[in-house]
């Protein structure tokens, strides 16, 4: 235990996880590079050793592909009864997932996890026998090859030319509760296709020609050792998480920047960006909301939304923290998510101001390196220059003395008050009095009216009700600590006060984010055609951020061309549709407000599915805007970018749903011809399609 108060919704979050694994069983998956590597012989090997010790070990479905030395390790264990199935006249032999679940044993082998079933089995995926499997409580050992995770089909596709058909979801891997490399060089596995261990004949020769060449076995090779690097370090952070382990533990360096409204910030994200290539590791880009933040000029807050754009662009995973303190909140994310190095720009500040933050003990580099402990801290400096360090303007920051006149005539306000019912108040009810008007300054014009009028109601409680009057002299000593203890008092209700209610407004603004963000999820899932998603996208835009809205789509042939949900008044021209068609092809942000084409009247994000870009949408924002900034702020720019997503993600199930009803039934026959049928899922095609 660190000692901290544990959370009472993590506490309660972490019986409901282990409820829940308490019930469900284990996935042992064995990852390999390819076919041949050896995945069916360690997994039988395992289960020869749990048979050893007495466990309840039953082989579901093992392909030994005829392997001498792979179908010796079945000798002695329980071999289920396959399922028969009829189809197109012929019987084909499945695994028997109801013979499973009846013999229910401890652990069960079910090899090949991507292998498409065949048309009349339960499931059309044997990944989908395998969940129901662990749903009843029994333990299953399975194979599967990189290139079947879906994640990794674009990229093997790439790589090797090949488009792996049969695919597993991302989330059967990270579910695992165990997976185990099963890695053999690529010169190793070249040599065992070659003496006819993995195919025979023309088979071999076809595969050695094809996809099994050593490049392609290299990059897969690669791929499998980060699939089962990232799935480890998901279970460590786990570990760490139900341990409540607070200290770091460097297994492997993860870096993080600290991002500021400094212009020094792009500066510091390329040195990060140089340190994490060095170490080969993971980066992180972290800003902090204060309430010191809120109160910055909307040009300061676009340049921190800019500098995490920038981070996101060099490869980092860009988040924004809110609390009190920057120090505080930086130093308990970076423990939190297994954090190795800190990077912090050096303040650029005068010899007065080092002087003022020291008194004032508000250095944030000198917090975290006294907060951080065992996490290391790179403190960088940064030089001026005319691209880099342009000075903020201070137009932006006018002081406003009405906040200030309205907290001081409140004060008065309160000592005329005091004064009329002098004899009738104790001295006591009128230091209460003036406290209470210290919260409603803080409630209502800030932090520095409040901190103002707490010092004048400590000056004018003393002049005007302590004896003697009139006068700021002290007749008792004792008068010395009552106004101490009201200065002190008051500072720490206004201060109090303005955090309770920036915390109350970060709060509210929080809630009216997840509340559109929850209404237009709900309606999208509830779309099903694509008229459906792009009207109800349309109209929760609009709805949240004012102006007009359109969306331009891809036809057939990938050619973009604008749909007729558009708002009254958005003329689309030549050149408003060739911004539409450049942020298609850049995949970039555009328009007006924005420094990409900002001649066009209305701002354009990109579409992008999971997998390809479907569209691009474009909105009118409300109201005049510049072209040197952002057409919204922050936060709603944030916000307008989630919405984005998940149009493209409901928009590319739409087409897929549009695709998928448009398919024939001769084509759905088609993918169950005799030559499919007979070809094992750990199989790739042996020749580029």
């Amino acid at each position: 235990m660190n000692g901290k108060r544990l959370d009472p919704e993590a506490i309660l979050a972490r019986v409901k996880k282990e409820e829940t694994l308490a019930s469900r069983g284990r996935l042992k998956i064995f990852l390999g590079a390819a076919a041949g590597v050896g995945k069916t012989f360690s997994m039988l090997s395992s289960a020869q050793k749990l048979a050893a010790e007495g466990v309840d070990v039953v082989a579901g479905i093992v392909v030994t592909h005829e392997r001498a030395d792979t179908m010796s390790m079945l000798e002695g264990l329980e071999i289920l009864p396959q399922q028969k199935i009829t189809y197109k006249d012929r019987v084909y032999e499945e695994f028997d997932l109801d013979a499973a679940l009846a013999r229910h044993p401890k652990v069960i082998l079910v090899d090949e996890l991507a292998h498409t079933n065949i048309e009349g089995a339960r499931h059309t995926k044997r990944y989908q026998d395998v969940e129901e499997l662990l749903k009843s409580g029994i333990d299953v050992y399975t194979t599967i090859n990189i290139q079947h995770l879906e994640s990794a089909n674009d990229i093997v596709a790439h790589i090797t030319g090949v488009r792996v058909k049969e695919t597993v979801p991302d989330s059967i891997l990270e579910s695992s509760y165990e997976v185990e490399l099963v890695d053999l060089p690529p010169d190793e596995l070249l040599q065992r296709i070659k003496e006819g261990k993995v195919y025979s004949g023309e088979k071999g020769r076809a595969a050695l020609d094809g996809f099994f060449q050593k490049g392609n076995l290299i990059a897969l090779r690669e791929l499998a050792l980060r699939a089962t690097a990232d799935r480890v370090e998901a279970q460590m952070h786990e570990y760490r998480s139900d341990q409540d382990v607070a200290n770091v533990w460097p297994a492997a360096d993860k870096v993080l920047v600290c991002v500021s409204p400094s212009p020094l910030s792009a500066r510091l994200l390329r040195a990060a960006k140089r340190l994490s290539t060095a170490l080969h590791a993971e980066w992180l880009a972290v800003s902090v909301e204060t309430p010191a933040t809120q109160r910055l000029p909307e040009e300061a807050r676009h340049l921190v939304y800019r500098h995490l754009q920038l981070a996101e662009q060099l490869g980092a995973k860009a988040v924004t923290l809110s609390g009190q303190k920057v120090a505080e909140e930086i130093v308990a994310y970076a423990r939190l998510y297994n954090v190795t190095k800190i990077v912090i720009g050096k303040p650029n500040t005068t010899r007065l101001q080092d002087l003022l933050n020291t008194l004032r003990q508000t250095s944030i580099v000198d917090d975290i390196i006294r907060f951080s402990g065992d996490i290391d801290v790179y403190v960088i400096t940064g030089q001026d220059s005319a691209t880099d360090s342009a000075p903020l303007k201070r137009s932006e920051t006018r002081f406003q003395i009405q906040p200030f006149i309205k907290a001081f005539a409140i004060v008065v306000a309160a000592t005329i008050f005091a004064g009329v019912f002098l004899g009738r108040l104790a001295q006591v009810n009128i230091a209460m009095l003036y406290q209470l008007a210290i919260v409603v300054i803080a409630l209502r014009y800030g932090r520095l009216p409040s901190i103002m009028a707490s010092i004048l109601s400590v000056l004018f409680f003393d002049f005007f009700f302590v004896p003697p009057f009139h006068s700021f002299a002290v007749s008792d000593y004792q008068y010395f600590i009552t106004l101490l203890v009201m200065l002190t008092t008051a500072l720490t209700l206004s201060t109090l006060t303005f955090r309770i209610k920036y915390q109350a407004e970060t709060a509210r603004r929080r809630e009216r984010q997840t509340a559109a963000i929850y209404a237009m999820t709900r309606d999208l899932a509830s779309a099903v055609s694509k008229e459906e998603v792009l009207s109800t996208g349309i109209k929760h835009v609009c709805e949240i951020f004012g102006g007009k809205a359109a969306v331009f789509t891809l036809g057939r042939n990938k050619e973009l061309f604008w749909e007729r949900h558009l708002q009254p008044g958005y003329e689309i021209n030549s050149a408003e549709f060739g911004v539409a068609q450049w942020v298609l092809n850049m995949q970039q942000v555009a328009g007006v407000g924005t420094s990409t084409l900002p001649g066009a009247r209305a701002i354009y994000f990109p579409l992008t599915g999971a997998k390809d870009p479907v569209g691009v949408l474009g909105l009118l924002p409300r109201g005049p805007t510049k072209s040197t900034t952002f057409a919204f702020d922050v936060e709603e720019r944030h916000l307008l970018e989630t919405f984005v997503r998940q149009i493209a993600l409901a928009l590319e199930r739409a087409n897929l749903s549009q695709e998928l009803a448009e398919a024939t039934a001769s084509d759905r026959e088609g993918a169950f011809d005799e030559n499919n049928l007979s070809k094992t899922s750990d199989d790739p095609p042996l020749t580029k399609n």
